[in-house]
Formats: structure tokens, sequence, C-alpha cells
């Protein structure tokens, strides 16, 4: 099978099996930052989205990703969904053929196509490809795959540096790609010499500097938002790693055998982990130490790739695995976009070894289940409605379902039901900010200022620099008609905060 047949069909598995995504439309994080988002109404905003914030200023802002937020300017002039679903099938299809262009280098025509084939059904991407936000793992994946790629298989200095770059300003966990560089040099994939190596890290060195100078310039209005994951409020430290290396099985589970799919992982579906002799850190650190010896097997046997491919699931999985640092989920499956390049890498090197019939008959089984039910499971991200009743479906014991709902009520015109999944909500997990302001919209509507003003003052509590919250609920509130309660959102802003 010649090079070209091999990427097109990959591309073709990619596209094929997310087409029912060109059906969906905005939902969850779409609506803020892509639907409702003012700063796309005008025409400059594709070039002006390199000096703003990934999330709206009406939102309170944060973040630093302007190559999405600009291809997000340009899809905006076409205004149809399935236009922007459309580009996001694109760049994943680009992503699994760049796997399978990595893979093929190393291990041959097989490994090649196994690889790409395996990574473009993979349902564990669904989150990233069916939803339009889920453009940044895309396009960042994208790009880190192609700047390891140049330095790995090339040795192409500016070329890997460029991709790089690119990759940082889609999504920060392109900050990777050095990290993969140099464990591909470890591995021995390539062997540059000393005087390249240094000019590789000061190139690097350089890419960040500027990175982080110029993301701090435009992040310093925001520089009091901070996002953590909802399960980490009030924890220690080591409740916050005992939790993380708990959820390794989690992530485990979803790169190995994806058959159960979630859109959340919050309070109560996950809570904290506070002991070492919770069982669930024992699955954690067990899957952990299975990781641990397959690296060591492979090493053991010579085989570079898999090698490689394994310690790149590692890599790619620790700036969002809360090891580290904590962030603002607990587990994703979106996040999972980049470290499974590895997992493609590593499977299909062992796959390129088989037989070529026994590797058709594998290969072909793997993606028509992956295939199946990644199909499938597209259409839950059709809109707001289809993910919050999947939550509510998948997650019973989670906040976010009831949460998620007291919006939907409110847009359907149906405050009093908001006020009760509103109290559903809070009873699972009280320190949302946001969802005392929605509840407290509920409760105006509904002619109750005074349980409007407890929710607003709980909302002050746990969050006192957030008057965002009371602008862009009353935007909303004025959108749906409901003029008198945007008003006295407004007038409650706290004193501090200018009208």
């Amino acid at each position: 099978m010649s090079a070209k047949r091999i990427y097109l069909a990959v591309g073709l598995a990619a596209v094929v099996v997310y087409l029912g995504a060109l059906w969906n439309r905005f939902a969850f994080d779409d609506l803020p930052i892509v639907l409702w988002n003012s700063f796309f109404r005008t025409p400059s905003a594709w070039w002006r989205a390199f000096a703003s914030s990934y999330w709206p200023a009406e939102l309170g802002g944060g973040l630093y990703r302007p190559l999405p937020i600009a291809s997000y300017a340009v899809d905006w002039h076409v205004a149809r969904a399935a236009w922007f679903h459309g580009v996001n099938l694109l760049w994943h299809a680009g992503a699994s053929v760049a796997a399978a262009v990595l893979a093929r280098r190393w291990s041959g025509d097989r490994a090649g196509l196994a690889a790409g084939v395996l990574f473009a059904v993979h349902p564990v991407h669904v989150e990233a490809v069916a939803n339009i936000v889920g453009r940044a793992e895309l396009m960042a994946a994208l790009f880190a795959i192609l700047s390891v790629s140049a330095a790995l298989a090339h040795d192409r200095l500016g070329w890997s540096i460029l991709a790089g770059a690119l990759g940082l300003l889609c999504k920060e966990n392109a900050a990777v790609v050095p990290a993969l560089v140099v464990w591909g040099w470890l591995v021995g994939l390539a062997r540059p010499s000393r005087r390249r190596m240094v000019l590789y890290a000061a190139s690097w060195a350089a890419v960040a500097a500027a990175y982080v100078a110029v993301r701090a310039i435009v992040l310093r209005p925001y520089a009091g938002v901070f996002n953590i994951a909802a399960a980490f409020v009030g924890a220690s430290p080591l409740q916050i790693r005992l939790t993380a290396v708990a959820t390794l099985a989690d992530f485990a589970r979803l790169l190995v055998f994806p058959l159960t799919l979630r859109v959340d992982y919050s309070p109560a579906e996950r809570t904290l982990v506070t002991t070492p002799l919770d069982w669930r850190f024992a699955a954690g650190l067990a899957c952990f130490i299975v990781w641990g010896g397959l690296l060591w097997l492979a090493w053991r046997r010579g085989r570079k790739v898999e090698l490689f491919g394994l310690g790149w699931v590692a890599i790619a999985l620790l700036p969002v695995a809360n090891l580290v640092f904590p962030v603002g989920v607990l587990v994703a499956e979106r996040t999972l976009y980049l470290p499974s390049v590895g997992l493609a890498v590593a499977a299909g090197a062992w796959l390129g070894r088989l037989a070529p019939r026994r590797c058709a008959w594998v290969v072909g089984a793997l993606a028509v289940a992956g295939g199946t039910r990644t199909v499938l499971r597209v259409p839950v991200w059709r809109d707001e409605l289809t993910v919050v009743l999947s939550i509510l479906e998948d997650s019973p014991r989670s906040f976010d379902g009831p949460s998620r709902m007291v919006g939907i009520y409110l847009n359907n015109h149906q405050p009093e039901k908001a006020l009760l999944a509103f109290d559903a909500a809070q009873r699972i997990y009280n320190a949302l900010p946001w969802l005392y302001m929605a509840g407290a919209d509920a409760a105006f509507k509904v002619g109750r200022p005074r349980l409007a003003d407890s929710m607003l003052a709980h909302l002050e509590y746990l969050c006192a620099q957030c008057d965002f919250y009371f602008r862009f609920e009353a935007a909303a509130a004025r959108a749906r008609g409901d003029s008198a309660v945007a008003d006295s959102l407004l007038a409650r802003l706290p004193a501090a905060a200018p009208h």
C-alpha cells in the first residue's frame, strides 16, 4: 500500500466517523466562547485575537489561545454551526494523518496505517472533535506532532520551533514538545550532536520567554481569575495528589477501553481521595505500575518506538493530570487527545510486527469497534440539552447536570423548575459561584427578591471580585426578554464594580 493511500485511508476514517457532527450545533463552552461572544461581531477580531483572552472579557477573561479564537473569527463570517464542525473534522483528519506519518517513519507502512486509523476512530476523542471549542486540542496536537516530527525525523530546527510555537498559541499543553523531543533523543530515535541539542534548547527557551511575556501582558487585566477543579476546592496539596493518582485509573480505562464515556467527572460523580488507604488510590497506583512495567519491557526488548509512544502518553498527560499543579478539571476526555497520539504510535509499532493478515484482522476489528462507538457518541454533543441529558443519565451523582438544567429551564421560561434544579445542584455541591447567579436569576423571575439576595450574598462570599457574573447573567436575562430581572441584577452589582 502506497504512502498516499495510507494517508488517504486514515484521513477518510477520521472524517467518516464524525460526519454526524455536521448536524451538531453549539453546546457547553461553545455558547459563551463562540456563540454569545460579542468579540466576533467586529471584522478585525481575527487579528485582535492575539491581544485578547480566550474566555470573553464579560466572563472575567482568562487563558491565552489566540489561534483558535482567530479561527472562530474567520468561521463566524460563514455563521453556520455546520461550518464550525466541518473545520474541526479537517483538523482532526490532519492530526490523524500526522500521527500516521510519525508511526510510518519509524515502523513501516502497516504500523503507520494502524496508528493513524486507531487514532482517527478512538472514541475518547469525541468531546474534542464533536464540540466546537475542542478545536484548541486538535490544533495544538497537530502542531505538536509536526514539531516532534520535524525535530526527530528530519532535524529541522526552524520548522520544529515554528510548529511548537504555533501549538503553544493554540493551547498550553503544547509546552510538552521539548520534553517529547528530548525523550526521543533518550530512547535513540535521533542522535543530534551536542551543539545541535544546545541550539534546540536555546530556541525553546527563547520561545518560552516570548510566550510567557506576551501571555502575561494580555492576561494582566484578569490576574485575579484562577480556575481549579471543583473537587479540589478546599483540598490540601496532599489530597489533590492522592486524588490525581486515583484518576490515573480513569485515564487508563479511557485510553485502552473507552466503552463508557462521560461528559462530566465532577462532584459527586468523582470525590476527593483523602487517604492512601482508599481503593481508588490503589487502582490508580496499579495502573501507573502497569505502565512502568510496559515501559521496562519495551526497553529490555529494544522496542524504541513502543518505548517512545508509552513515554509520550505520560509526558503529554502530565500537564493535565493534577500531579504537578491543579488545573481546571479533574478528568476531561478532551485532554486525552494529545496523550493518545503516543498510544497510537506504540500500538501501531506493535501491530506492525504481526503477520500481514493477522495485523489486518486486528486493526480492522479495533477500527470497527472504535468507529462504531464514536459514531454513536457524536450525537450526544448535538446541543446543550442533549449534553445535559447525557450527564443526568451517565453521571447521575454529579452536580453538573442539575446545575446546567437551571439555565435550560430559564431559557424555556420555566423559572419554578429552574429553582428546583438549583436546589438539587447546590445540595450536591455548593461552591460553584455561577450556580448562585443563575439561581438568583430564577428567584427574581418568580418574584422572590429576598431569596435572590441571599443567593447573591453567597456568590460574593465564594467569589469576591466576580462582578462579571452580574453583567453576563443580566445580558442573558435581557436576551430572553426578562428585562426586569436584568435590571434587578445590575442594581445589585457590588459597590466597587462600575455599571
